[in-house]
């Protein structure tokens, strides 16, 4: 075999910052290295995709698509590259043919080169309409084989899902292995089977968490790999990807060598530790806990993602228990691979197990769809008892499940109306309905408008367009430790007013309708409904009490009844809520028949750990009591 130079892909600008950053590396922090990075010598820029598309809408009030336009202007020779969760795009379910096609070409126009497309399942019928759309765009379309540990996942099986994604026409292969879990042997081996039997250029795609990842390519690139992903130093290691520097330094002076000038990629690590330093990012370090993913197999950035639904919880002390639920749970839903969205949805059931006391007592919405087989095809046999327990009388769908899908682009255009400007914020609604509604409302006519909370008061009302949001907070705290009432600062067409303690009542009076709903959404925790403490009710009568911290609804959707009001007799299991927690939909049920007395919550309003949502009378078989 002849021995070419490894092909890298720079992996700081997405997943490395997805892995240890939480996503919130802002544009702006990549601009000034950008023209730097494009002189490596990359084979491609992982730059988007993922979690890079919700995190700007959610936290970072970018537009998403911005980003491929101005690195795009910046990197003019090195190819960008995507990832695509197959027929979940960027989002956590499933989008429509229709959307997929227009998602797709709209990303290649904006300026995507290469797409990296996988299904959580390796169930590559939810590859075939992705692949179809990269292909029809004129893109590179390469297809992820997902490496996970199962008596179901066999070399033969990788193998196999690698010849059927050749059949659809792919320009390359990669082998995904997000939760760290190759070691070097089994990586050889892998590799040299793929090598021997298909001609595409073999990519290998490994996190560093426990260790292995830097020995996993030296052995992968012995077997004939040919491209590999690394970050920069600041953003390697832990949860992340090996440093670039470390592996161009091992591969010094041999046929293998890509060539590249360290004193540049220094220069490159010492900008991003710079941004990190600064915006006090943390460094990928492997702790005790991502060491044991050869024991728990649960990904390093699913570990993060646990912390913080725990420490949301007030929980954090049990998560070990957690980590020991995870692999139990995978197993009874036939072991699929724990990447997005999968992985959200197994931690999100092992949690709400652990935390309820009740194995599978609540059960999200998206484990539900995921066991009627919406996400596609388990990779195991599931648990005749879970399934029974969940879909009750309910079978599992057999086709391809976005072919149940009937929304289309012109449906989502009717429905934001004209506060869509353009296809791509359409595109975005259709994916993040809530989130792109929140941000095209901000910026609606080049406007952006927002009222600053501090203590239950209105501190500041804004009206800007391109005043930073770190400077209005500064302008909020000067204004709070001084005796000024009152700062006006306009910049170009932007314009900030800050007042001084001005109540609530008299400063709705100061600002429009707009505001008022953010005002709504940005009430402290402390405002939450409760109830009174001065409020007697009859002994006899039960509280179906909050298992998480989360957000209540009385309804499915805006347009759908309750659930349950009061005055209903609720059977045994029936639902009464949900609560949206952790990304997710959770429903809640009633353990005893009884009828609802009262409804101690808000619709829409956020809850605690343990915090009364209903009051109900117990039946116990007995008349059914007027009141």
């Amino acid at each position: 075999m002849e021995s070419k130079p490894i092909k890298i892909t720079d992996t700081t600008l997405r997943d490395a910052h997805q892995s240890l950053w939480a996503t919130r590396m802002r544009t702006e922090h990549m601009v000034p290295i950008l023209e730097k990075i494009d002189q490596v010598g990359f084979f491609s820029l992982e730059m988007w995709g993922g979690a890079t598309f919700d995190a700007p809408l959610r936290f970072l009030d970018e537009n998403p698509w911005d980003r491929i336009r101005v690195v795009k202007n910046h990197v003019r020779n090195t190819k960008l590259q995507m990832l695509l969760r197959g027929q979940n795009l960027v989002g956590y379910r499933h989008y429509s043919d229709d959307i997929v096609r227009r998602f797709v070409r709209h990303a290649a126009e904006s300026g995507i080169d290469i797409f990296r497309i996988f299904d959580a399942l390796n169930d590559v019928r939810n590859l075939i309409v992705p692949i179809e759309a990269v292909k029809e765009a004129g893109a590179h379309a390469q297809g992820a084989v997902v490496y996970t540990i199962s008596p179901v996942h066999t070399l033969e099986h990788y193998v196999e899902t690698a010849h059927k994604l050749v059949e659809m026409g792919v320009d390359s292969i990669c082998v995904k292995d997000m939760a760290g879990l190759l070691t070097p042997y089994r990586t050889y081996r892998l590799i040299e089977r793929l090598r021997k039997e298909i001609k595409l250029p073999i990519h290998l795609h490994c996190h560093y968490i426990g260790g292995m990842a830097p020995m996993n390519y030296l052995k992968g690139i012995e077997a004939g790999v040919d491209i590999i992903d690394t970050a920069t130093f600041p953003l390697a290691f832990g949860n992340s990807q090996p440093a670039t520097e470390m592996i161009v330094a091992a591969l010094k002076d041999t046929p293998r060598d890509p060539g590249f000038d360290l004193e540049l990629l220094y220069e490159i690590a010492e900008y991003f530790e710079k941004v990190r330093e600064k915006a006090k990012f943390h460094r990928g370090v492997t702790s005790l806990v991502h060491m044991k993913i050869f024991s728990h197999q649960v990904p390093g950035g699913m570990i993060s993602n646990l912390y913080s639904q725990l420490e949301q919880q007030k929980s954090l002390d049990r998560l070990p228990e957690v980590l020991e639920e995870i692999p139990r749970v995978r197993a009874e839903v036939g072991f699929p691979p724990l990447v997005t969205p999968l992985s959200q949805i197994v931690g999100t059931q092992a949690v709400l197990n652990v935390l309820s006391g009740k194995r599978w007592a609540i059960v999200p919405g998206e484990m539900k769809d995921y066991l009627k087989g919406l996400y596609g095809k388990p990779p195991g046999p599931i648990e005749p008892d879970i399934l029974k327990k969940v879909l009750k009388d309910e079978e599992p769908i057999e086709c391809r499940p976005a072919e149940l899908l009937t929304e289309t682009f012109e449906d989502y255009k009717k429905e934001i109306g004209n506060l869509a400007r353009s296809e791509e914020d359409i595109l975005s609604y259709a994916l993040f309905p809530k989130e792109t509604k929140a941000f095209l409302e901000r910026h609606q006519e080049g406007v952006e408008k927002a009222v600053f909370m501090v203590s239950g008061e209105i501190r500041a009302v804004r009206e800007v367009d391109t005043m930073d949001v770190s400077q209005i907070k500064e302008l909020v705290k000067v204004v709070e430790e001084s005796n000024i009432d009152e700062i006006i600062v306009e910049e170009g067409d932007a314009k900030v007013i800050i007042r001084k303690g001005k109540k609530e009542e008299e400063a709705l009076s100061l600002v429009g309708e707009k505001e008022k709903m953010v005002l709504e959404e940005d009430k402290p925790k402390e405002t939450l409904q409760k109830m009174s403490d001065t409020e007697e009710y009859p002994d006899h009568w039960k509280a179906i009490i909050s298992p998480m911290v989360g957000t209540f609804y009385r309804a499915p959707n805006p347009d759908a009844p309750p659930f349950v009001n009061e005055g209903d007799i609720v059977k045994v299991g029936q639902t009464v809520c949900i609560l949206e927690a952790m990304k997710l939909f959770n429903e809640i049920k009633a353990e005893e028949e009884g009828v609802i007395r009262k409804i101690c919550v808000e619709n829409a309003q956020p809850v605690e750990y343990g915090q009364p949502l209903f009051l109900y009378e117990p039946l116990n078989d007995k008349k059914v009591p007027q009141g």
